[in-house]
């Protein structure tokens, strides 16, 4: 953890939400921290990362519950360490996050998560069954928040998330691209992030050892560690997505752009894990679902807007990206 990270203040909202009406035990938890409880009214602040991962601790033996009170039920301390033991003995992530979406099911009472996996794309959704709208939003996000930064861990790497929406309603931050990726929507019929399915097929490669060391540095994990560091990455995404297709540099006119070399600048993303085309493919399959989803343009209309000529080579890359027809896509997320 660098000592320039740092964390939107809603995170500091979502750890002492239970105490948001117990001003003077809330105070007493955010000092130790060294929070000013005033930033709680900022909703643009920010505090250090390391002030975050301190509260996060503080607050999980203030309430004895390592999911902070937003499950009716709750996870009692040590519940997280448990779970994680039984993780790294399994061989791949597949069978290491269906274990733990179980295992979570077992001391969770009102947010189940379900692992889907349908050909090249795994989703992970989260059904919610809390009567309360504030702890809906934020049993929701930390259960993903937890899910995610597990998988990241358990392999080793960042996992990247291709789409993430949400049922709740809420502005959005500066840290949403870091943590979901830039797919991102809300007010949506069910809450799900998806990802490549490949990545199912890693190996666990942690150990007691390493377990024992994550435990100490859990939360800097969970939403510093593995989020989707603002990086060259990022900045191409943006430009591309803020863009028609038909004005989308090629790789050199881009790399000109940013004053990279060509070699350097396919370097520098290979560093992130991405490549130029990947990208591309992202941004195009972004838009077309967000079409396909939210308007009522046709299937071949979305299919010229994202650079095909010919609808049947965008139903053959669309199912390649999905596993789904673009119909099929419609008919399922439809609003």
């Amino acid at each position: 953890m660098r000592e320039k990270d740092s964390v939107s203040i809603y995170f500091v909202q979502l750890v002492v939400h239970a105490l948001r009406d117990q001003p003077l035990r809330l105070q007493s938890v955010l000092e130790a921290a060294g929070i000013d409880m005033a930033l709680l009214n900022d909703p643009e602040s920010r505090v250090p990362a390391s002030a975050f991962a301190t509260l996060w601790l503080i607050q999980i033996k203030e309430l004895g519950d390592e999911f902070f009170d937003l499950d009716s039920h709750g996870m009692p301390p040590g519940s997280f360490a448990l779970i994680c033991r039984g993780l790294i003995q399994e061989p791949n992530l597949e069978k290491a996050l269906r274990q733990c979406l179980a295992n979570f099911g077992l001391f969770l009472r009102d947010f189940r998560g379900s692992l889907i996996v349908r050909g090249q794309r795994a989703i992970i959704a989260v059904d919610n069954h809390a009567t309360d709208p504030v702890k809906r939003r934020f049993g929701e996000e930390t259960f993903l928040l937890l899910m995610i930064s597990l998988l990241c861990w358990l392999g080793g790497r960042r996992i990247t998330i291709d789409r993430a929406q949400f049922r709740h309603s809420r502005d959005r931050l500066s840290d949403d691209s870091l943590l979901w990726g830039f797919n991102l929507s809300f007010g949506e019929p069910r809450t799900e992030v998806e990802f490549s399915s490949h990545y199912l097929r890693l190996p666990v490669v942690q150990s007691l050892p390493s377990l024992k060391s994550f435990l100490r540095t859990a939360p800097q994990w969970l939403v510093i560690r593995f989020r989707n560091q603002r990086g060259l990455a990022a900045q191409v995404y943006q430009r591309l997505r803020n863009s028609h297709y038909g004005h989308w540099p090629t790789l050199l006119e881009m790399a000109d752009e940013l004053k990279l070399s060509p070699t350097t600048f396919r370097r520098r993303l290979e560093r992130e894990g991405c490549a130029f085309q990947g990208i591309k493919d992202d941004v195009r399959r972004g838009i077309a679902q967000q079409k396909l989803r939210e308007t009522a343009m046709s299937v071949v209309e979305i299919a010229a807007l994202v650079g095909f000529q010919e609808p049947s080579a965008f139903h053959r890359a669309f199912k390649k990206w999905t596993a789904e027809s673009p119909g099929r896509y419609r008919a399922r997320t439809a609003r």
